[in-house]
């Protein structure tokens, strides 16, 4: 049977990147890091991410694929995210707001404060602004339509893409959601510990993310900002120390 693993990370500098990453991930040159990916087995259909905003993100959709959700780890004060707009719109309204830049006006904005979850279903417009660390679960498709990038040089915009991916409505579930999150392709449940609980078997790999603290997943140490694949049909398994997680998996 096999065991659990520790998950290799990427760290991508970004546009609207923060240096200011710790304790989730080291960053001694102060790089502008947006994203630390997790590269998970081939067995879960899952992308979990880090991201750290010093600054706005565009104005996105994503296509069919690409559903998602973030659970805030820090939060400056102000910080706030947008899911949907604010009032039905057509179309040739929602291409126009974009190119003007009106859209961000629209936009339903929500203030964020850690330990607040979201939920992104593909399609749905929206916008993470600066101040945040979030953990992200989505669906693996790396595709983003930008529909306004407040004129940042060399970014390309997806107007045509972008619009026709888009709901059109506002968005009924755009406040902070209770855990766990389950949707059709992934639930996702918060875990603390302080001493020593049981993981029992699952039927699917899951993917344990370390939010705070320190502990130990079935030998292996790990720390926040670590990620631990445990495989399907392992034995329950001792998860001890001092810390929080999230643990997601297919449903």
């Amino acid at each position: 049977m096999k065991s659990p693993v520790r998950l290799p990370s990427i760290a991508h500098v970004k546009v609207w990147g923060s240096p200011h990453t710790e304790p989730w991930h080291r960053n001694p040159e102060r790089q502008r890091v947006g994203e630390v990916w997790f590269k998970s087995s081939d067995s879960v259909c899952l992308l979990v991410k880090f991201l750290f905003t010093a600054d706005n993100l565009s104005v996105q959709v994503h296509p069919q694929g690409k559903t998602e959700m973030w659970h805030v780890l820090r939060a400056e004060a102000g910080a706030r995210i947008a899911l949907g707009l604010r009032e039905t719109v057509t179309r040739k309204r929602l291409r126009e707001i974009s190119e003007s830049g009106e859209i961000v006006d629209l936009l339903n904005w929500i203030p964020a404060r850690a330990g607040d979850t979201f939920f992104a279903p593909a399609g749905t417009i929206h916008a993470i602004g600066g101040g945040l660390v979030l953990c992200e679960v989505q669906q693996p498709l790396d595709v983003t339509f930008r529909l306004y990038d407040y004129g940042r040089p060399g970014r390309e915009l997806h107007l045509e893409q972008g619009v026709a991916a888009s709901f059109l409505e506002p968005y009924a579930g755009a406040r902070p959601m209770p855990v766990p999150v389950e949707c059709a392709f992934f639930r996702t449940e918060h875990l603390t510990v302080n001493g020593s609980v049981q993981l029992p078997p699952a039927a699917k790999n899951r993917i344990c993310v370390a939010l705070e603290g320190e502990g130990n997943l079935a030998g292996l140490p790990f720390r926040a900002g670590d990620a631990i694949e445990v495989p399907a049909g392992s034995e329950a398994v001792c998860i001890s120390g001092d810390a929080a997680l999230l643990i997601t998996r297919e449903p």
